[in-house]
């Protein structure tokens, strides 16, 4: 996702050549912040993601009942009614160009209110960790925990992190491009393929599209997958287990690491 050219953007005007850069690499660094903590997508079976969605997109659209008014209108009502969610997960990233795969699993619980945890079990065990403003990334083996504030970016991460989860119609597009791309069937659930285009120009010369596989039943993703602009690679994430609206203690999202571990502040 990182790429070293110098932007004439939103980021580098008025700044000499160096700020440029120096902004360059926060946006990007951001966006792979933002990549660790979007685990919170799904996948299906390794593979599947690639050789079907874009056939399904081809034979299914135009056959949906569905509109995108209609379709923006339900996310609008679900939305008022999610609070949490928990699940088991399963992400795929795929680098194209050397046909490489690698895959974490691991459990996911998200709160309305600015709190997640993610806990990735193989193959290496993480913590990702969202309280509000302050991201942490703990890894166990170097007993070292970093720790971000998303102060700065916080319309960023956010028009990320709650992608599908109690997000709105409304709120997809003031950050996205929407249509919809048809029906189809998910792990068992009626779906419905959402194809999102971000209209920030930033962050489409970093991602240039996302796709949703909605179920119908919950409205909530079952599979998200977000395709990286110019190179190809892409990653997905696939939800088993999903549970909504269930109580999440506020212990599960406090800063608590064992004793000796390492803890380095980093710059927002």
């Amino acid at each position: 996702m990182i790429r070293g050219r110098c932007r004439a953007d939103a980021w580098s005007r008025g700044c000499d050549k160096g700020r440029s850069l120096k902004a360059q690499g926060q946006f990007r660094r951001w966006l792979a912040i933002v990549e660790a903590i979007l685990l919170l997508g799904m996948l299906l079976p390794t593979g599947w993601a690639a050789q079907a969605a874009p056939a399904f997109a081809a034979r299914h659209q135009g056959n949906s009942a569905w509109t995108l008014e209609s379709v923006l209108k339900q996310l609008d009502a679900e939305a008022k009614d999610f609070h949490s969610l928990t699940a088991d997960l399963e992400r795929t990233k795929v680098t194209v160009v050397v046909n490489d795969k690698s895959t974490e699993t691991g459990q996911i619980k998200v709160r309305r209110d600015a709190k997640m945890r993610i806990d990735l079990m193989e193959p290496d065990p993480k913590v990702i960790l969202r309280d509000g403003d302050d991201l942490y990334l703990y890894n166990p083996k170097a007993k070292q925990v970093e720790q971000y504030s998303l102060a700065a970016h916080r319309s960023l991460v956010d028009q990320f992190l709650l992608l599908g989860f109690g997000t709105s119609g409304s709120e997809l597009k003031k950050s996205f491009l929407v249509t919809v791309q048809g029906e189809d069937r998910l792990d068992g659930k009626k779906v419905i393929l959402l194809e999102l285009t971000p209209k920030s120009d930033d962050v489409r010369k970093e991602v240039s599209k996302i796709q949703l596989w909605v179920d119908e039943a919950t409205w909530i993703p079952i599979q998200q997958k977000f395709f990286e602009t110019g190179s190809g690679d892409y990653f997905t994430v696939h939800y088993t287990n999903l549970v909504r609206n269930t109580h999440i203690p506020d212990a599960q999202f406090k800063p608590h690491w064992p004793r000796g571990t390492t803890r380095l502040k980093r710059q927002g």
